[in-house]
């Protein structure tokens, strides 16, 4: 059976780069913290918490003292930093340069747009870590909305500028901008152009995979998704898979390889998300090489 890697698979450039920054700060043996865990992924995490990195809540956080913590990619609020500043924390900041100039980008636009009473709309997933970020950017007027249930959050008479978690479907975030430009126009039809101000906040290297993965699902019999369980990231990688290819696999552990998918298959493709350690990728489709 051939056996063939996904070339865009495994960690985007803001992980990688946060996972080289946690691995150069660990080497002289000293304890680093890490507010949450650095990567969603339990093997990747397993492994660097054996080189000395631990992760911690932010209860835990507000009591610690006099100490290194690690902030990961996915940014933190600014309530955060006062935080580190206030108990004399020395933060390591792993911030996707991505989703920094995002905070940036938002901070800007609520106070530009404080007099007009404008809208800070961001679309993510509640309690990610990326969107508390950003919606402790956006300040008090950030509104956040998950989905097309939670549009009726908005003003449509006043200014929207909408924002986009990175790592959300390009797809999905064009219908919710779709649902928005069409309510505005209903409310304010001499203003739907101005009152509405798309941000295209989209990580391209996460968004170009989409298409690559669809095309890469379709060319195999069988697809094995190597993502940890709690990644949203994964999770919408792997439905793209599914949907042009219903023998396609979700697995989070070498482990978890079952012979039988691979009846009759002449050829497996092997994937993951922008979460998944490129070794754990390739240390799978070495095993399922050997079936």
């Amino acid at each position: 059976m051939k056996v063939d890697i996904e070339q865009s698979s495994g960690f985007c450039f803001g992980v990688e780069n946060a996972v080289a920054i946690a691995e150069d700060a660990l080497r002289n043996g000293e304890t680093v913290y890490c507010l949450g865990e650095i990567v969603h992924n339990d093997i990747e995490v397993s492994r660097l918490t054996g080189l000395g990195l631990k992760a911690i809540t932010y209860e835990e956080f507000a009591n610690l003292r006099d100490c290194k913590v690690l902030i990961r990619a996915h940014g933190e609020p600014p309530s955060t930093y006062a935080k580190a500043r206030e108990n004399n924390i020395t933060i390591i900041d792993a911030t996707c340069p991505i989703v920094r100039s995002m905070q940036e980008k938002i901070r800007k636009v609520a106070e530009l747009s404080r007099d007009e009473r404008g809208q800070i709309v961001i679309y993510g997933k509640e309690g990610h870590a990326e969107v508390i970020g950003l919606m402790g950017a956006a300040g008090p007027r950030g509104i956040l909305v998950t989905g097309k249930g939670d549009l009726h959050r908005i003003d449509y008479t006043r200014p929207v500028f909408l924002f986009s978690q990175t790592t959300k479907s390009k797809v999905q975030y064009e219908v919710v901008v779709e649902i928005i430009r069409l309510n505005i126009e209903k409310v304010s039809p001499d203003h739907s152009s101005s009152n509405l101000k798309v941000h295209n906040t989209i990580c391209r290297q996460v968004s170009g995979r989409e298409p690559r993965l669809r095309e890469f699902a379709m060319k195999h019999h069988v697809i094995i998704f190597v993502s940890g369980r709690n990644s949203s990231n994964g999770r919408m990688l792997f439905e793209v898979c599914l949907k042009v290819n219903p023998r396609s696999h979700f697995i989070s552990s070498p482990d978890e390889l079952n012979p039988e998918w691979f009846r009759g298959a002449a050829s497996a493709g092997v994937c993951g998300a922008t979460s998944t350690p490129r070794w754990l990728i390739q240390e799978v489709a070495e095993l399922v090489a050997a079936m």
